[in-house]
């Protein structure tokens, strides 16, 4: 069983908490895009980026020292948006630790797949952006199929707790004999099921963390998920799509 998961803008450098394990599997692909990156000014980076002017200036000096061999962080951690608090894994167990490490995959635009504890350098560029790079129109078509293959290579079971923005690089190649399972948190409001994107980041990290403590490693047992009161919805809820539900002030009585 594979977990796959969305990395988060803000980055960190922390090199004491954990030990680094290894380098991203695609490395020599992510040194590709950096050296797109750097071959740019700082106003094609900005627009590359869609972000403000002390962002972007940030960022692209960041690029011009950026060695991604040194001082790296193992990715887990040095995401810091609100599904990795949410995730909490500063915290985790050895146990909990062990199973990120053999279940949990991130997907990133820059580095393609990570392992929790592969070594990364703190970076902006999102799945989504238009990078062109070795004939290849945006970062969906440079990364191609390989993040799938490399996915599926010993488990076709995927639990997908990712955005739509990453999992669409996977997505787009499943056959059949993959068992292919997104997750969706949301509030029944006015007769629909609404998901909230803040709620449903911090759900995601929660959804993590409760795998991981708990050992999980049928699906089925996912449905037991009652964090940030949610419950699972039998009811709303298939064979490719698992749906929580968090009860609303505005729910249909």
């Amino acid at each position: 069983m594979k977990i796959i998961i969305s990395p988060a803008k803000k980055m960190r450098e922390n090199t004491d908490d954990f030990p680094v394990a290894g380098m991203p599997e695609f490395l020599e692909d992510t040194k590709l895009l950096m050296n797109a990156l750097c071959s740019m000014t700082l106003p094609e980076t900005k627009a590359l980026w869609k972000c403000s002017d002390k962002l972007a200036e940030s960022n692209y000096e960041r690029l011009k020292t950026m060695d991604l061999e040194r001082l790296a962080t193992p990715a887990f951690i040095d995401y810091e948006g609100l599904q990795y608090q949410h995730m909490s894994p500063g915290v985790f167990t050895a146990e909990a630790l062990d199973y990120i490490s053999q279940h949990l995959y991130i997907l990133s635009g820059f580095y393609g797949l990570l392992r929790p504890f592969d070594g990364v350098v703190p970076y902006r560029l999102e799945m989504q952006a238009k990078l062109s790079v070795n004939g290849a129109k945006d970062l969906y078509e440079f990364w191609g199929d390989r993040l799938y293959k490399s996915l599926t290579a010993d488990s076709r079971t995927i639990i997908n707790l990712a955005s739509k923005e990453y999992s669409q690089c996977i997505e787009k190649y499943l056959t059949p004999d993959d068992r292919y399972i997104t997750v969706e948190f949301g509030e029944w409001i006015q007769g629909k099921v609404r998901q909230k994107g803040t709620l449903a980041k911090m759900a995601r990290g929660e959804m993590v963390r409760f795998l991981a403590e708990n050992q999980i490693q049928e699906v089925e047992e996912m449905k037991k998920f009652q964090e940030l009161g949610f419950s699972y919805s039998e009811e709303c809820s298939n064979e490719a799509t698992y749906v929580f539900l968090k009860e609303s002030k505005d729910a249909d009585l």
